[in-house]
C-alpha cells in the first residue's frame, strides 16, 4: 500500500535567486505530528506566486520518493557534492512525500484517500526558475522536463488530517488523462 513518507510546509520568503529578491515557498521543512488539510493546502504552508502555485486546484504538491536517487546524482554530477548530500525530503518544493505512486501510476482525478482527508490529483507540477535556485543548479528545470519526474498537484476533496507514515489507498478517477501525458503535453508546448 502507498504510505506518505514525510509532511513539509514553509512559509513564503523573500531570497536572493539570480540577483533579485524573490518571494518563494518553495523551501519546505519538515512537520511532524497530525497536520490539518484545509481546502487551500495544509495549515501552515504558503504559496507566493498564486498564478503559478496554490488554490483550490494546487492546494497540495505530492512528490515520489522514488525520484531523489536521481536528483542525489544530478546534484553529484553538477558539482554540488558536500552542498547536503542527504538532499533531504522537501527539497523538490513538495508538500507530501510518498512512496509507492509514481506519475505513470496516476490520473487526473483519482483520489488519494487517507483516513481522515482525501486528496484529489489535479495537474502536473511544471518546473520553473525558482526549481533551479533551490536545487542549486541552473538545468534542474530541463532535467525535470527530461525525465518526467514532475510530481503532481492535489485538491483537497475532504479536509481533516494527515500524519508521516500514514498508508493511503489510491482510488481510481475517470482514467482520461495520465499525470505523464499531461505533463509531457505542458513540457511539448513549452518547447516550441
Amino acid at each position: 500500500m502507498p504510505t506518505l513518507l514525510s509532511i513539509q510546509t514553509a512559509p513564503a520568503r523573500r531570497v536572493q535567486i539570480n540577483g533579485r529578491a524573490i518571494l518563494t515557498g518553495i523551501y519546505k521543512l519538515p512537520v511532524s505530528g497530525m497536520v490539518p488539510v484545509l481546502p487551500l493546502g495544509l495549515d501552515g504552508d504558503e504559496q507566493a506566486d498564486l498564478s503559478v502555485h496554490g488554490g483550490l486546484d494546487k492546494a497540495v504538491y505530492a512528490y515520489p520518493s522514488e525520484h531523489y536517487p536521481f536528483w542525489r546524482e544530478a546534484r553529484a554530477q553538477a558539482g554540488l557534492t558536500g552542498i547536503d548530500d542527504a538532499l533531504p525530503f522537501g527539497a523538490v518544493g513538495e508538500n507530501l512525500t510518498l512512496q509507492g505512486v509514481l506519475e505513470t501510476d496516476v490520473w487526473v482525478g483519482d483520489v488519494l484517500k487517507f483516513a481522515h482527508c482525501e486528496l484529489r490529483v489535479t495537474q502536473p507540477r511544471e518546473p520553473c526558475y525558482k526549481f533551479n535556485a533551490a536545487m542549486g543548479f541552473n538545468t534542474a528545470a530541463k532535467a525535470m522536463a527530461q525525465q518526467g519526474c514532475c510530481g503532481f498537484y492535489l485538491a483537497v476533496d475532504r479536509p481533516g488530517t494527515i500524519s508521516a507514515g500514514e498508508s493511503f489507498e489510491l482510488i481510481p478517477g475517470p482514467r482520461r488523462l495520465r499525470i505523464t501525458e499531461s505533463f509531457n503535453a505542458k513540457m511539448f508546448k513549452h518547447m516550441r
